[in-house]
């Protein structure tokens, strides 16, 4: 076979975790992470609480630069560059790295503004009509509020706002969107327009999601990296990557005995 037919083969990486350590303070909260993120592929994130999950993921954009007492030992890279180093601009990298958080955060302002005062503060330009209207039909959300946009983000339902909240952060123009835990505070019809929302997305994006949702992981994502806890001497809770790999190897034949056991609701 070619070099280059090779190289074709090969994922490409998107975000790389090299031996990553998170600390609060002194205490060592995320030991030793080692983790590939590919290239539009949704990547779940799944484990028990206090794992280290959500913190892995706001490392990508480096929203655990806001808490005083973090640091990160290690690397991680956004296709070969340094998100640590000096000279990057965390604010640039979270235009590039989107996040949608686990309750929606609508702004306090029509539809129509959620959407283009976030672009405008992040300096785009261009038709911003085209943009709001690009935007809420990617989040499909547009056929349910093209005759409301003058109205207010917070007057929609759970499962809209999330979805505005979602076409707010695509219209940034992300390479990546992280998901911390987008479907939690949702009811099962919402979950579900989510989660066909995802399956659309990451034909554009590249996606990593946190739940702890079982059933959500396996129906949404790619790949699964299962996270799991362990107690220090001192008796406090380290987080650690046990295992990654093809969703229906973990949920079916997972390297880890602790992953058939948290998978199958044994544990967690």
């Amino acid at each position: 076979m070619a070099s280059n037919q090779i190289a074709a083969d090969r994922p490409e990486i998107v975000i790389q975790s090299e031996n990553v350590n998170v600390y609060y303070g002194d205490f060592l909260a995320l030991k030793g992470i080692y983790l590939d993120i590919i290239k539009n592929k949704v990547t779940a994130f799944i484990g028990p609480s206090g794992c280290g999950k959500s913190t892995l993921l706001r490392c990508y954009n480096r929203l655990n630069d806001l808490i005083p007492i973090f640091r990160l030992e290690g690397l991680v890279t956004y296709r070969d560059y340094n998100l640590y180093a000096k000279d990057v601009d965390p604010v640039q990298v979270r235009r590039r790295i989107g996040m949608v958080f686990q309750r929606p955060n609508p702004f306090p302002k029509s539809i129509y503004e959620n959407i283009a005062f976030g672009a405008r503060i992040n300096g785009l330009k261009g038709d911003m009509d085209e943009l709001v209207e690009n935007s809420l039909r990617k989040a499909a959300l547009w056929d349910e509020v093209k005759d409301k946009l003058k109205q207010s983000g917070l007057a929609l339902s759970g499962g809209q706002q999330q979805r505005l909240c979602i076409a707010r952060t695509i219209a940034l123009q992300p390479d990546v969107v992280l998901m911390d835990e987008p479907c939690s505070a949702l009811d099962p019809i919402s979950t579900l327009k989510v989660e066909e929302l995802i399956h659309e997305l990451k034909k554009q994006y590249t996606i990593v999601i946190v739940t702890h949702n079982m059933q959500q992981a396996s129906r949404v994502a790619d790949r699964t990296a299962f996270f799991n806890v362990k107690l220090t001497e001192g008796g406090n809770r380290q987080g650690y990557l046990a295992e990654c790999d093809r969703t229906e190897v973990i949920f079916q034949n997972p390297k880890e005995e602790a992953t058939m056991e948290y998978v199958s609701g044994r544990f967690g």
